[in-house]
């Protein structure tokens, strides 16, 4: 309720919270074991339960229950088909000391996860249950990659992860907003008279003349649609181009009362900025990437 700054997001229940006489109280993720049940819930669903009894010296009954992923044995079964785990393997029966062992079902396992080799329709079905089954709550990349690799293992697992959440459609709608809200489109004003309000660009990448001129700043009259050409060169300075402006625009036309360009680095230059504002002209940009 301090916080400075607002996002869109914390500004709409801020409106709804004033109306009312709370205390807001901070309680510890951690301390709070009431809730955790719902807010630290599980991946994954068990499918495969193991349980072993063993009777006590004391006559009780143990009973130890052994939880697996839901794709640990279609897992195992694709090891199968990959060269580099296969290598591994072999490595391992060979009594080679590294990272990588065989657990006691036959799966290759790396440190305590399970080896999943680079099979796309494989992965894609692991990533779907950690990100958007019904006992996920689409998590983050950071959060879906420090949740899967307590479990799985395969090369380039976390870009995977990021590229995946990224293509995620439900995630790009609701993620809140972390720049400033874009301005309102203004509409171009009624034009009353010729060469009131032009607009400008430059023409590039055209084969070089016998004057070694190798563009074309285009300027056209939004009223009449009349344009004129003027060639240039690209490496022209700002005063160049200024001066071009004053001898063949504003002495054959007089000063327009608004330019409207792109964001060429000239035309959003401090020079070029107060050039207009020295003669009355206001300068319009149109939206990025959007001519």
């Amino acid at each position: 309720m301090t916080q400075k700054y607002l996002n869109l997001r914390q500004r709409r229940w801020l409106e709804l919270l004033k109306d009312y006489e709370l205390v807001i109280d901070y309680h510890p993720g951690k301390a709070n074991v009431v809730a955790d049940a719902l807010s630290r819930k599980l991946l994954f669903t068990l499918r495969a339960l193991n349980t072993n009894l063993a009777m006590s010296n004391d006559g009780s009954i143990l009973a130890e229950f052994r939880a697996k992923p839901v794709f640990f044995e279609e897992i195992c079964e694709a090891q199968k088909d990959d060269n580099e785990l296969q290598a591994k393997r072999v490595q391992c029966e060979s009594g080679i000391e590294s990272d990588f062992w065989i657990g006691s079902d036959g799966c290759l396992m790396f440190r305590d996860r399970i080896c999943v080799p680079k099979n796309d329709e494989l992965i894609r079905k692991i990533l779907q249950e950690a990100h958007s089954s019904s006992l996920s709550i689409h998590p983050g990349s950071t959060k879906m990659y420090n949740d899967l690799k307590k479990l799985y293992w395969w090369v380039g697992m976390k870009r995977e992860i990021s590229e995946f959440v990224s293509r995620c459609l439900i995630c790009q709608q609701v993620k809140a907003e972390h720049q400033v809200p874009s301005g309102l489109l203004q509409p171009v004003l009624v034009l009353e008279w010729k060469w009131d309000r032009v607009t400008m660009d430059f023409v590039t990448g055209l084969p070089l003349t016998l004057k070694k001129k190798d563009a074309i700043w285009v300027v056209i009259d939004k009223l009449t649609k009349s344009a004129h050409f003027i060639p240039i060169r690209m490496d022209y300075s700002l005063d160049k181009l200024a001066e071009l402006y004053i001898s063949e625009i504003v002495r054959l036309y007089g000063v327009p009362l608004s330019i409207i360009s792109d964001r060429d680095p000239r035309f959003t230059s401090r020079f070029w900025k107060k050039l207009q504002e020295a003669l009355g002209t206001k300068l319009s940009f149109s939206t990025a990437f959007h001519p």
